[in-house]
């Protein structure tokens, strides 16, 4: 009954012409038993057994041996530099289309990223050019890997999945095995994809999770660190929780951070990974919808999905061509947002903005057209197909006739 009466809103809102969202939580399982369970027994802080069971739950569902919960994915990726010991002044090679967040976390740490561009089919980092740059532009000096131009070491690759769709790994995997790099991996927005049939967040040397509200799923907020090496962990939970050496004494010995989870999310979290592959095949099918509703029309590319990925398509972005379609990206987001139908563009190129004008790009050549032409159409896992067709239609009716 209860997922009815939602679904009665939703038609409600669409006679009404009021907000379809981008990309916002799908809540009809044991989220409230298992909070009330929290509630109820006073288990509500960074204690409790919800945050095991999600570790658990999400480790198992990789394939990983170890996971650690904590209170966002930026500070896993904080973590996971550090136990992968990335210190002051290296680098590391990331894509310079993604959110903000892990060149945020490699500057947490005072290393400094490189940008590296994208590929024109699948918008994920380039292994390509990951190669010529280490190739071409980098060189041994004292068994170290050097940046020719910074002079600074690098140590480490972080391949990022954006928009659910996979990187492709292999090679990136044995470039950075035959350079002797860490591989670290930012599956923010890609929790049940799958590359290669194998799960996303599992690939690398260490992966990092987000559990964001506009994530396929969410604890309000969370994000876990995944692994199968004991010893990064051991100290990744140790790190997370503010470091202290002794079980009675109030004893640190190293600097640390309050970066555990609370009960109450990570039961949250137990419970919307019940429903994860139900919302998987959710986005999948929502997304088979957008392909065939935008079909044919003048200036619109549609993502493709590689024929080695299956991707959890997160958020369904096209690109518009402004002279094919008649309008730029830009005003049709004006245009939807007019009728209440909430969209975004790419994230602005990390290489551009004045924060990290200090930091080396490596042969940046595809990410401004993507940038200039991308727009994300809502996605979210509880999207109904008449707000869908609403979406579809509005974007039909913009085209150049």
């Amino acid at each position: 009954m209860k997922t009815l009466k939602i679904n009665k809103q939703k038609t409600d809102c669409i006679s009404n012409r009021q907000f379809i969202p981008l990309s916002i939580p799908e809540i009809h399982g044991n989220e409230w038993r298992y909070i009330k369970e929290c509630l109820d027994t006073n288990w509500v802080s960074s204690a409790g057994k919800f945050v095991e069971r999600f570790e658990r739950s999400v480790a198992d569902y990789l394939g990983s041996q170890y996971a650690v919960a904590c209170v966002n994915c930026t500070a896993a990726l904080h973590i996971a530099l550090l136990v992968a010991g990335i210190h002051q002044d290296d680098e590391v090679l990331m894509p310079v289309l993604t959110f903000v967040s892990p060149a945020n976390a490699i500057r947490y740490v005072n290393a400094w990223p490189v940008f590296i561009d994208v590929q024109s089919d699948t918008w994920q980092i380039d292994p390509q050019k990951i190669e010529d740059f280490l190739n071409k532009e980098c060189s041994y000096k004292n068994g170290n890997l050097i940046n020719q131009i910074t002079k600074r070491k690098i140590r480490a690759v972080l391949p990022v999945h954006i928009l659910g769709h996979p990187v492709d790994m292999d090679p990136i995997l044995e470039i950075a095995k035959r350079f002797g790099l860490i591989v670290i991996e930012d599956a923010a927005e890609s929790l049940g994809a799958q590359y290669k049939n194998r799960k996303v967040g599992s690939l690398a040397d260490i992966g990092c999770l987000s559990f964001n509200g506009n994530k396929i799923i969410t604890s309000g907020g969370g994000g876990m660190i995944a692994t199968n090496n004991e010893a990064w962990a051991d100290k990744a939970r140790y790190l997370t929780t503010q470091a202290k050496d002794d079980p009675l004494e109030y004893i640190h010995n190293e600097i640390g951070y309050n970066y555990r989870l609370t009960n109450i999310q990570a039961a949250m979290g137990v419970a919307q990974m019940e429903c994860l592959d139900e919302f998987v095949a959710k986005k999948r099918a929502m997304a088979q919808q957008y392909y065939k509703g935008l079909n044919d029309i003048p200036g619109i590319t549609r993502p493709i999905e590689a024929k080695w990925a299956k991707s959890n398509f997160w958020l369904y972005t096209i690109l518009i061509n402004a002279d094919s379609y008649g309008i730029s990206s830009r005003k049709l987001l004006y245009k939807l947002h007019s009728m209440n139908i909430e969209t975004r563009p790419l994230w602005h190129p990390l290489h551009k903005l004045p924060i990290f004008k200090n930091c080396y790009a490596h042969r940046v050549e595809v990410v401004d057209k993507l940038y200039r032409d991308a727009l994300s159409l809502p996605s979210s896992v509880g999207l109904i197909p008449e707000q869908q067709d609403m979406v579809i239609e509005t974007i039909k009716s913009n085209a150049r006739k």
